[in-house]
């Protein structure tokens, strides 16, 4: 079954699974075996915004595209493109939360009818999204 992951489960997995609560790290784990976890292309653009303005530890020295690739290819991920089906429920009265790039990571699991993985408090409390935390 697919696992879509928040952006914050990314970052989180690449530099600070401390922050991870030990359901979403069993959940990954398990899910990384399997190859079935996936995110929102609109996560990619959210590290690089994140990378450009410092947000991201730069440890390494690498570029934000090698970054983000070197989370892609370690969690095995599958990077989701937003449809027109996703961009309109995005738009739904289901969602409350008003950060855009957060409203159509949880379309795109709605969409897909995948689990979503996150740490967002506001996607927890969506009606109808499945979350892990």
């Amino acid at each position: 079954m697919l696992t879509i992951c928040d952006t914050n489960i990314l970052l989180f997995w690449a530099d600070e699974p401390r922050r991870l609560s030990a359901t979403a790290s069993a959940a990954l784990d398990l899910e990384l075996e399997s190859s079935n976890l996936a995110c929102s292309d609109i996560s990619l653009w959210e590290i690089a915004m994140l990378y450009a303005r410092g947000r991201v530890n730069n440890r390494a020295g690498v570029t934000s595209s090698a970054y983000i690739q070197d989370i892609l290819t370690g969690m095995s991920m599958a990077v989701l493109p937003i449809t027109a089906e996703i961009a309109e429920l995005s738009q739904s009265a289901l969602f409350t939360h008003g950060d855009p790039a957060d409203r159509l990571i949880a379309a795109t699991a709605l969409a897909h009818r995948a689990p979503l993985i996150t740490a967002d408090e506001k996607l927890r409390a969506t009606l109808g999204l499945r979350c892990i935390w």
